[in-house]
């Protein structure tokens, strides 16, 4: 089993900048991809962005260039760095990782980090 644990949320005006990190613990040999969702109120949960071990990147078009997924593979650490920060960038984030190759991970999940935009 994998624990992973969110922290950075919080509150940011628009235009502002945030950075979302999720350590890893437990069994993270042979961990894979990992990534960041979002939920916000009413919708579904999304990807944002996902990284592979080495180092291949997949984000969501509406975040493109504005976010930046990072993973530090000895720490086991997953980053989300976000900038240009938007009212519809509000939602909880998740942390997930996956033991497989792909690029919509969703093995593990962190409970989430709330990231609120205000106007």
């Amino acid at each position: 089993q994998v624990q992973l644990v969110e922290s950075g949320g919080g509150l940011v005006q628009v235009g502002g900048s945030l950075r979302l990190s999720c350590a890893a613990s437990g069994t993270t040999l042979g961990l894979d991809a990992m990534g960041w969702y979002r939920q916000a109120p009413g919708k579904l949960r999304e990807l944002v962005a996902a990284i592979s071990t080495s180092g291949r990147t997949k984000y969501a078009a509406s975040v493109e260039g504005r976010f930046t997924i990072s993973r530090d593979n000895a720490k086991n650490t997953l980053y989300l760095q976000m900038n240009s920060l938007k009212p519809e960038d509000t939602a909880v984030y998740y942390c997930s990782a996956d033991y497989r190759p792909t690029m919509t991970p969703d093995n593990f999940w962190g409970q989430g980090t709330q990231v609120t935009v205000s106007t």
